[in-house]
């Protein structure tokens, strides 16, 4: 478990899984030898051979009056997954987020950075043969834009799966806030528009106290992006959009303090952009 401050806010991170390598699927261009002669990238989100460290997680943001829990990973039991290893997970996510002094029942906000099968699947769990709300007390925050996507997607039998058990019943029962991509959840936290990598992509700011963070949804996968912000997502909607929302972001996020928290950032999983030659860089 990870924790960081902002100001009177706490970021914490409950990990589902974590891996070395096997994330071409996802980032077809960085090879080992692309990744390899970016240095900086080693311990934290590369080993010595060049393989890609990733982690699926979720990040818990509380404030003094909020408990909000950012994206929800890929779910138990759970089938038709684009990754045949995560179909019937059995992992102890619930346990190590109530662990960590986050009882499901205490969750007041569920935010969905956008409704990819590794970010909404706790949304649901699976009881007596249903998917029943994990978070029975949350108002679960979705893009509009997105939902509305994903809610006529007819082609992909996977999003459809994705859509029937982790998202249309927490719809069904009438605890789905549909929102604009710049909305705003309350004093600290407010949505930013991150388009491209689905059409209604969105990440987190958090400002407390003259302090900052960015919890970067997908945006970019991994900060070897940040070298090389051509690489693209093979789950990219619009590769070109995603490319041009990843310049934009980390020339804003470049030499200031705020504090980068990478929904899949293996190790350290925060830092700071700074600039790198006619790149960028992590520095944690």
């Amino acid at each position: 478990m990870m924790r960081w401050r902002i100001g009177e806010v706490t970021v914490t991170k409950i990990v589902e899984l974590e891996g070395v390598g096997g994330t071409r699927f996802i980032l077809p261009q960085a090879t080992r030898e692309a990744v390899l002669p970016i240095a900086w990238l080693q311990p934290h989100f590369a080993d010595a051979e060049g393989r890609l460290k990733m982690s699926i997680h979720a990040l818990v943001v509380e404030t003094r009056d909020r408990r909000v829990i950012v994206d929800t990973c890929i779910g138990n039991d759970k089938q038709q997954r684009a990754r045949p290893a995560w179909n019937g997970l059995q992992t102890g996510f619930l346990a190590d987020l109530a662990l960590a002094g986050y009882p499901r029942d205490t969750i007041d906000t569920v935010l969905c950075t956008h409704l990819h099968v590794d970010h909404v699947g706790w949304n649901t769990m699976l009881v007596g043969g249903r998917w029943v709300p994990t978070f029975p007390h949350a108002r679960y925050l979705m893009g509009r834009v997105e939902f509305e996507h994903w809610r006529v997607q007819r082609e992909d039998a996977g999003h459809r799966a994705v859509f029937a058990d982790s998202v249309a019943p927490v719809f069904d029962d009438g605890l789905v806030d549909l929102v604009e991509t710049d909305y705003r959840i309350c004093d600290e936290l407010k949505l930013v528009p991150t388009l491209g990598h689905t059409p209604g992509h969105v990440s987190l700011s958090i400002v407390s106290r003259g302090e900052a963070a960015l919890i970067t949804g997908d945006f970019l996968h991994h900060p070897c992006q940040m070298a090389r912000p051509d690489w693209s997502s093979s789950a990219d909607h619009d590769p070109d959009l995603a490319q041009a929302t990843r310049r934009e972001m980390f020339e804003a996020l470049a030499g200031t303090k705020v504090l980068v928290i990478g929904t899949h950032f293996a190790g350290a999983t925060a830092g700071r952009v700074r600039r790198d030659g006619d790149a960028y860089r992590l520095a944690v």
